[in-house]
């Protein structure tokens, strides 16, 4: 898969996701907007949760982590760019890695993703 590839396929996806990382907790405006992305993505809830772990969050608890950290809003450019090297190295050894990490990467805001989820199974008319 290639850079272009990857923004096709994940792009809005990220994108619509990455205000779970923001230090203020989304607005219902902000968790209908995620929910409304997610369902145009033929994801299971399964499928979802592995994508939050192994795709967004290593790029995106490095914000939190950063002093100098964009913390009202990011930068839509640069953070596709970080989120495309991520996955373009997401193979082998790094993607288990990863996978070991993710509680931590995770953990942050565990929370706000335990709401999404409660929203898109609420939404798809399933059991969260």
């Amino acid at each position: 898969m290639n850079a272009q590839q990857l923004v096709d396929e994940r792009g809005d996806l990220w994108l619509a996701l990455a205000p779970l990382w923001l230090d203020r907790e989304p607005s219902e405006r902000d968790y209908a907007r995620m929910v409304e992305v997610i369902e145009r993505y033929d994801m299971t809830l399964n499928e979802l949760e592995w994508m939050f772990r192994l795709e967004m969050a290593p790029v995106m608890s490095r914000h939190q982590l950063s002093i100098a950290s964009e913390w009202r809003q990011f930068d839509d450019y640069k953070l596709m760019k970080q989120l495309v090297s991520h996955n373009l190295r997401l193979k082998g050894w790094r993607r288990k890695s990863w996978a070991l990490f993710s509680g931590l990467t995770t953990m942050m805001v565990r929370h706000r993703w335990n709401a999404l989820m409660n929203r898109v199974a609420v939404s798809r008319g399933e059991k969260a």
